[in-house]
């Protein structure tokens, strides 16, 4: 359904094969039903394009940079994206802390210091900056 519609009124027509969705008795979405069990299938063109931005990372992309940064930034990021019920949910907590890290590393910045968020209840990006 297209993001537009968040918290809009809508009628969805579910049948065995597709799922059609109306808003003011117009269809506005109309898609197969997937087959992939409680899983997201989300349409990139519903999106708002924020989370557009982060559509072609993956997992193991976001574990690959925070790896070549180093074991602390990949420790970090290995948390967030462990934490959360889908690991899409922490995509851009795990860039931003990325793109953190190395700003900081181009101004000297040393990676054991990242290791401070060990001692944050809950790793973020502002108790990274703290």
């Amino acid at each position: 359904m297209p993001h537009t519609l968040l918290r809009e009124k809508v009628w969805a027509r579910i049948t065995a094969r597709t799922i059609e969705v109306f808003h003011r008795g117009n269809r506005v979405a109309a898609h197969m039903r997937s087959s992939s069990d409680r899983r997201h299938t989300t349409v990139r063109e519903h999106m708002p394009s924020s989370h557009r931005r982060y559509a072609d990372w993956t997992p193991e992309r976001i574990r690959r940079q925070a790896g070549e940064i180093g074991r602390n930034t990949a420790a970090l990021i290995e948390t967030i994206l462990r934490e959360r019920s889908h690991p899409e949910q922490g995509f851009r907590a795990a860039v931003g802390i990325i793109r953190l890290v190395k700003s900081l590393a181009a101004t000297g910045w040393r990676q054991p210091a990242a290791g401070r968020w060990k001692s944050a209840r809950a790793p973020s990006l502002p108790s990274i900056r703290s």
